[in-house]
């Protein structure tokens, strides 16, 4: 339990390291966050000798395509994510890792046709309404905690039924954008326009720790979810938000009151009655002989 809450509250914490690197732009945030991811998990798979999932990828063409869909959605994900945090929506993107897990119930109902209980039809219809309240007071849909659902829940139904490892799904994913991530960055510097040769050396720093921000939290999860019931997993999951939340609230002071806090109310029901099916499924299937 230790492993998975250590993994949720530095994913909360993410906020703070994202805007310390006011030096550079989101792009170049999440191509500098893809290159040193790259760098620290080879480092990490050279200490345990754990290369062998490279011949399976070699002979399996459908896994390096699945990876590279899902190495697509991540970064996508990660993008969002950076922008939102250095424009001022810490709060909108909290809402986004709030709702991903009725976006997953929905997702496996829809495309692994798996059968949804009624209590979780109850949960995403509520979250619905309070996305639609959201959207009605602000004019226009809140698009970046949507984005940030909608990306999360299709990377992770892809790698749901991948085949590799976390480590070993995350170095292919990254070892799949790093050409992209490294031409962009030398064209940049063509142009000058690489932020990152020109920055003081402790941004160079905290950019170059993108590597183990990005993989740490990865293994710590990996480590928790083999030894703890998936519903503790399930639940656990709302440390990260709430952390991002608080933080763009009370550190940032960004609005949140009136009728947005309406929204988040009727999403947070929504997340309640999700909770507790989930708890009373697994007692009731405990207690029946």
């Amino acid at each position: 339990m230790l492993y998975a809450a250590g993994a949720y509250i530095l994913w909360g914490l993410f906020p703070i390291y994202f805007r310390a690197l006011q030096d550079f732009s989101p792009l170049e945030i999440l191509l500098q966050r893809v290159v040193w991811a790259l760098v620290f998990v080879l480092i990490v798979l050279a200490l345990r000798r754990q290369w062998s999932w490279i011949g399976k990828v070699r002979r399996q063409p459908k896994v390096l395509a699945g990876f590279a869909a899902s190495a697509t959605l991540l970064s996508v994900n990660w993008y969002i994510y950076i922008w939102a945090v250095n424009n001022d929506h810490v709060v909108d993107s909290s809402l986004g890792y709030f709702i991903t897990p009725l976006v997953n119930v929905l997702l496996g109902s829809l495309l692994l046709h798996e059968r949804m209980r009624p209590i979780q039809w109850a949960a995403v219809m509520l979250a619905a309404a309070g996305v639609a309240w959201l959207t009605w007071q602000a004019g226009h849909l809140p698009w970046i905690g949507l984005g940030l659902a909608l990306s999360f829940g299709s990377y992770g139904l892809l790698r749901r039924t991948a085949t590799l490892g976390p480590l070993e799904g995350l170095s292919l994913e990254t070892l799949l954008l790093f050409p992209l991530a490294f031409g962009a960055l030398a064209v940049m510097a063509w142009h000058g326009q690489n932020a990152f040769l020109h920055a003081p050396t402790a941004s160079k720093w905290l950019a170059a720790a993108a590597g183990p921000i990005t993989a740490v939290p990865l293994l710590l999860f990996a480590a928790g979810a083999r030894r703890i019931p998936m519903s503790t997993l399930g639940f656990l999951q709302y440390i990260a938000p709430s952390l991002q939340l608080l933080l763009g609230v009370w550190l940032y002071g960004e609005p949140f009151g009136g009728a947005r806090l309406v929204g988040f109310a009727v999403i947070w029901s929504a997340l309640a009655v999700y909770t507790l099916g989930g708890f009373w499924q697994v007692w009731s299937t405990k207690t029946t002989p």
